[in-house]
């Protein structure tokens, strides 16, 4: 309920907070101005866009701004810094005993290294768990961040996601050099022919699979970014109408809050299928003989 109150709060100020202001310094024209950029910038977006809940760098910039042109660099920047505060605590008051906090996050630790050890084996997966977990954490607080009065998720601009995915791309293709060596990678890349069909078949194969490796940061970004999007949005739309019924009700129905939960699931779900997705390339990319013979 906390949370529904603060984001009926946030969005009545940003609906009037421009003509109080514009009233106050007692321009008429300016009040003018800003009931027009007040219709136009309702929740500090702009009208012909996708609504989403106002943030706290729209609320002290104004969504016409330069610095609001940076706002999903702003949380995005924002979720790193309390990423690596945590870790940086944990690691600093380390003990031989943890305690709870330090127990908490070393569970998640060991819990996600077991998840890709099953995937990738236990040489591997100690190797790239450190890679894939961060991966997992910063997509998940990125994500829920969106869901906290005046945040703001990165998430539901595609150059955030799209930059996440050449990430994974790179490192993805950059393990099969490594792993398999230059001609190696190429003969990854041809299907890997050793009889006379199969080398028949590499002017296609070749081509599909580099089409293929092309296609999945394009359906990584694209999929984060619809659904974190489209969640956003949901809920935007139903605080605005309970802001619109606000008037007529003592206390206003708090029609978002199962949309909350829904999202907090849905956020940690598209964080995760990132992630899977990631650790299955980077399998694809590891020697087939190691990695059995390693399981």
């Amino acid at each position: 309920m906390l949370v529904y109150y603060a984001h009926i709060l946030c969005m009545t100020f940003m609906k009037w907070a421009p003509t109080l202001f514009a009233a106050l310094v007692g321009t008429e024209h300016g009040a003018e101005e800003a009931g027009h950029d007040a219709g136009h910038d309702s929740g500090g977006e702009h009208h012909d866009g996708p609504p989403h809940l106002p943030s706290l760098v729209g609320l002290l910039t104004g969504s016409q701004g330069a610095v609001y042109h940076w706002v999903n660099v702003i949380y995005a920047f924002l979720v790193a810094v309390i990423l690596c505060i945590v870790a940086f605590r944990v690691y600093a008051k380390r003990k031989m005993i943890p305690d709870g906090f330090q127990n908490a996050v070393e569970m998640m630790v060991e819990g996600f290294f077991e998840f890709f050890s099953s995937i990738l084996g236990r040489e591997h997966a100690r190797r790239y768990t450190p890679f894939l977990g961060t991966l997992f954490f910063y997509i998940l607080f990125m994500n829920w961040i969106g869901l906290v009065p005046l945040g703001h998720s990165p998430s539901t601009s595609l150059n955030i996601t799209a930059s996440l995915a050449i990430i994974v791309f790179i490192y993805v293709q950059f393990i099969g050099i490594q792993k398999n060596g230059f001609f190696g990678y190429l003969d990854h890349l041809a299907g890997q022919p050793r009889s006379a069909v199969t080398w028949a078949m590499v002017p296609l194969m070749f081509p599909l699979h580099i089409i293929g490796e092309l296609a999945k940061p394009l359906s990584l970004s694209l999929r984060l970014f619809g659904n974190i999007t489209g969640e956003d949005v949901l809920i935007a739309v139903f605080v605005g109408l309970s802001v619109g019924i606000l008037p007529f009700l003592p206390l206003s129905i708090p029609l978002q809050t199962p949309f909350i939960l829904l999202g907090m699931l849905l956020s940690a779900v598209q964080a995760l299928v990132f992630t899977l997705l990631s650790t299955i390339y980077i399998l694809l990319m590891l020697p087939h003989e190691e990695h059995e013979h390693e399981h």
